[in-house]
């Protein structure tokens, strides 16, 4: 149970430290106000949370990192902090990430790049890298991100915590500012995986105001959990893996095998295609969902010429590079003439890879790889190339495109740099990964 005065410990520490680290964007000034209304409440008792700066908390800003949404103050709560709240928690201020959650290293958001706490010329990774370098760097024992192709597993990996992905569906999307539909999830940071799957109970669950949502009983079949893990070994030693993290991955293999572990090589003829599909199917859904900012309803507006003019201006000057590309790209990949051939192809390839990983677990329990392909690099190194950034994604993207939940454990370090492993398991066996999780980690139940 936290205290008041634990809670203005936290505020003094994160005034201290956020100067060099840009995790937060705001702290929110009502904090003490929250405590008291939530510091009787279980099983939270007023446990301070921070939130991506995507996620909607009623009456407080919320500017998905974009100079668009610059001072747009959120007019609901979304269902993950209405959740959090009757828990007990206390959300302390928002986080910040790449704009519109569109990037793997928080450079790209409107208000600064967030710097690694474990090396402050390097990036936290991103989308989340905010929310991932206030758990890293013990400004907050929890904060939430969303997940669309890595964005809570690699800024993870990156910053030494624990970082978890749910099978699509299983938490709210509700009041989550949508970059892709068919692929974004909100999910927890930790520094352990038991506080990190508390708040997955706290958060998950069925919820009318998102028509994607499922319930636990769509997953009837439990297969016994016999310890047995699945490593593409080929996907791992691929080109582009730097060797500080194979050698970090084998010796996580060898760990699990000393913890009871049985490990299988395993052939996955799809799995290195789902960094292509996820580049078209992404930007497809961000061209549409990205259509409703034109400064007309909230946001930034500015006066062009005429009506079509003011769209221009606006999303000229409001939306940063990156968001912009994306939307070209979606754009085109939807256009007359091109829908077929690519994002329908692309969709074909998804149907493919979630089959073929929905195959696999019936024969592991677990699927083991890197969770990135190197550790952290330096602010700025890999701004001016997006395909090299968009690597990054390799080895998480294939979660989003099937669906299945996925974690990010903090594994060893590149000198002093944090690196992690990723498991991956079926739809809806998140338990399997606690289990696994907790197990790798030393963690006590």
């Amino acid at each position: 149970m936290a205290t008041r005065e634990q809670i203005q410990a936290t505020l003094e520490v994160i005034k201290a430290k956020n100067g060099e680290l840009n995790a937060f964007l705001e702290v929110f000034d009502d904090v003490l106000e929250q405590f008291e209304v939530a510091k009787d409440k279980a099983p939270l008792f007023g446990m301070p949370i921070a939130i991506k700066d995507n996620i909607l908390f009623d009456g407080h800003k919320a500017s998905a990192g974009s100079k668009i949404l610059e001072n747009y103050t959120a007019t609901y709560d979304a269902t993950v902090i209405k959740k959090l709240k009757d828990a007990g928690a206390v959300i302390i201020g928002r986080t910040n990430c790449d704009e519109f959650a569109m990037g793997s290293s928080t450079e790209n958001s409107a208000y600064g790049v967030t710097k690694n706490p474990y090396d402050l010329e390097r990036v936290a990774g991103g989308s989340s890298g905010g929310s991932a370098a206030a758990v890293g760097a013990n400004l907050v024992p929890i904060a939430l991100g969303s997940d669309t192709g890595g964005s809570i597993r690699q800024p993870a990996a990156l910053c030494g915590v624990v970082g978890f992905k749910p099978t699509y569906g299983r938490v709210s999307r509700s009041g989550l500012m949508a970059m892709s539909s068919s692929l974004d999830q909100i999910g927890p940071f930790a520094k352990t995986v038991g506080e990190a799957e508390m708040i997955y109970k706290i958060i998950a669950g069925v919820d009318p105001l998102d028509s994607t949502t499922v319930s636990e009983s769509v997953y009837p079949e439990v297969k016994k959990f016999n310890k047995t893990i699945g490593i593409p070994k080929s996907f791992v030693d691929s080109e582009g893996v730097s060797e500080e993290v194979k050698k970090n991955f084998y010796e996580a293999v060898e760990k699990f095998k000393v913890l009871g572990y049985t490990v299988k090589e395993i052939d996955l003829s799809y799995i290195q295609y789902a960094l292509a599909v996820y580049y078209i199917v992404m930007p497809a859904e961000v061209s549409s969902n990205l259509a409703r900012f034109d400064g007309v309803k909230f946001g930034l507006l500015r006066n062009g010429e005429n009506g079509v003019e003011d769209y221009f201006e606006t999303r000229g000057e409001g939306f940063g590079p990156e968001v912009r590309r994306r939307v070209i790209l979606g754009t085109y990949v939807l256009s007359s003439g091109y829908h077929d051939a690519y994002y329908g192809k692309a969709l074909e390839a998804r149907k493919l890879i979630t089959e073929e990983l929905r195959k696999l677990f019936q024969e592991v329990d677990l699927m083991l790889t890197p969770t990135t392909p190197g550790p952290a690099w330096k602010v700025g190194e890999k701004s001016e190339d997006p395909l090299e950034m968009y690597l990054e994604d390799i080895f998480t993207v294939h979660a989003n495109i099937s669906g299945c939940p996925a974690i990010s454990l903090p594994s060893g370090f590149a000198g002093k740099l944090p690196l992690g492993i990723e498991l991956t398991a079926d739809l809806g066996r998140e338990d399997n990964l606690f289990i696994a999780g907790k197990e790798f980690l030393g963690e006590k139940d």
